[in-house]
């Protein structure tokens, strides 16, 4: 399978492996078991979501960026608001509501 989306969700880690910054804060790192599940369940395949470091918004955060689109979110709440991401996917088109 090839992939052809990326998902990098912000979990604000630091290079010593410490929680920390706004992302991590306000449950990035619980996202992530959400997207798999959701990628399963509408069957979107060639979609890879990862963890990253901090991608440096934090005054927007949670953050996502989805590639290679080069989509950023900020402002992610919860699961309606990773629905509204994989929509845009599905649709080819960016969700304006979280786009920074």
């Amino acid at each position: 399978m090839t992939t052809e989306h990326h998902i990098f969700v912000c979990c604000s880690f630091r290079g010593n492996g410490a929680p920390q910054g706004t992302c991590n804060k306000q449950g990035s790192v619980n996202y992530l078991p959400y997207l798999e599940e959701e990628l399963s369940d509408r069957d979107m395949e060639g979609i890879q979501v990862t963890a990253t470091g901090c991608l440096q918004v934090c005054d927007r955060g949670p953050a996502m960026v989805v590639y290679p689109e080069n989509w950023w979110y900020g402002n992610i709440k919860g699961e309606g608001d990773i629905d509204a991401v994989l929509d845009s996917i599905e649709n080819g088109e960016p969700d304006e509501a979280h786009l920074l």
